[in-house]
């Protein structure tokens, strides 16, 4: 597996997107893989592209002057890894780029939300594109890994690591790494103690609507500072909070997000489950596996989608519903069973939100119709269903 070469799904939109935009952002958690993806889309620019990583400190020197050094380098495609660290940039990128009105200027890389870097949306406000790096997913890695991939989760260096016990070694190490250092670099002055429980409290909430109240009086902490901690897991992709549906209903919806550990592998190295043996026997198994397919779904969607889940106080229920400019409003529930059943809940949900299309993910090999309204899907083939 060391030596697999997995084709990354966003390399050929960032490609394009260097055509219509003079900046283009890779943004996504540490050690996804956006230096390395950087580093293939310019391997046939060696000569007109240059590459500053913000961690090195003769790179950052290389920034003490931006304006000069980058006017210098106006003829080449500069590529600035880790901006984040370098937040006075963007509005000297926007002054550069509204002096000459380029594509393919920048292609800048960081580990945090758009809205973390600065607000960099309003800095570069029609000169930036952004890309969000996931870790693999089963459509970059194939269904024969499906497996492997939700156990280990898919960060390159855990899900080809060279068996189970390796991943999960470099899981353990990137969470301390993540809480003890990386935090702080991205201007989080938080306790790696107090960050550790806040994420592991929330793993075992996986799947479930989050209880401000509950994970406070656990922590011993406000509502506010939890919600807080949980924003930060979130801005820097650890943690999908998953809000409900806001259309317009005249029936009592739950309010509070759902919480989901966006990497399988880190929910279950701080589960502390690290062989598919013991995953199927742990009562996480069917909220991890329910994660586990909404990351794959959503990695598949198309750009600018819009994502929400549907339950009501009497329990009509569906767990992805998927706003799409492209391809409509699609609903997902996902049942890890063979045999998927709906029940009547999930019946009642789709008549209030009316979606275009209904499916229920499961875990089976064959795509076939339920009934008119609703068609059972292979997870593998999740993306057929915005076709």
């Amino acid at each position: 597996m060391q030596g697999m070469k997995i084709e990354r799904s966003e390399k050929l939109k960032i490609e394009n997107d260097l055509n219509r935009f003079p900046v283009v952002a890779i943004v996504g958690a540490r050690q996804v893989g956006k230096t390395t993806l950087a580093k293939e889309i310019v391997a046939d620019l060696r000569e007109s592209s240059v590459y500053l990583d913000m961690e090195k400190p003769a790179d950052y020197d290389k920034l003490n002057d931006a304006y000069l050094y980058l006017k210098d380098n106006s003829e080449k495609l500069v590529i600035i890894d880790e901006i984040q660290l370098r937040p006075e940039l963007f509005p000297l990128l926007r002054s550069i780029i509204d002096e000459d009105r380029r594509n393919g200027r920048f292609l800048i890389l960081g580990s945090a939300s758009p809205e973390l870097l600065n607000k960099s949306s309003q800095s570069l406000a029609g000169r930036i594109c952004y890309h969000e790096l996931s870790p693999f997913s089963l459509f970059e890695v194939g269904a024969e890994n499906a497996d492997k991939l939700w156990l280990r989760g898919g960060f390159p260096d855990s899900f080809l690591a060279a068996d189970d016990e390796q991943s999960f070694s470099w899981l353990d190490s990137f969470v301390s790494t993540f809480l003890e250092r990386d935090l702080n670099i991205l201007g989080f002055r938080l306790s790696p103690t107090q960050m550790r429980r806040v994420w592991t409290m929330t793993a075992h909430y996986h799947g479930s609507t989050i209880n401000y109240s509950s994970l406070g009086k656990s922590l011993e902490v406000s509502n506010k500072t939890v919600k807080y901690w949980l924003d930060v897991l979130s801005d820097t992709y650890m943690l999908r909070q998953l809000h409900p549906w806001a259309g317009n209903t005249s029936k009592r919806l739950v309010k509070s997000p759902k919480a989901y550990l966006r990497n399988t592998g880190i929910l279950h190295s701080l589960l502390k489950i690290e062989t598919k043996d013991s995953l199927l026997s742990h009562p996480i198994l069917g909220a991890s596996w329910e994660g586990f397919a909404i990351e794959q779904i959503i990695s598949a969607a198309p750009a600018r989608s819009e994502f929400s889940y549907y339950r009501t106080a009497t329990g009509d229920e569906i767990d992805l519903i998927v706003d799409s400019p492209k391809a409509g409003r699609i609903a997902f529930e996902i049942k890890r069973s063979s045999v998927p059943a709906l029940g009547k809940g999930f019946y009642n949900a789709l008549d209030t939100i009316k979606p275009q299309k209904a499916f229920v993910i499961y875990s089976g090999d064959e795509q076939y119709r339920i009934n008119d309204t609703v068609s059972a899907l292979p997870l593998k083939m999740a993306p057929e269903a915005f076709a």
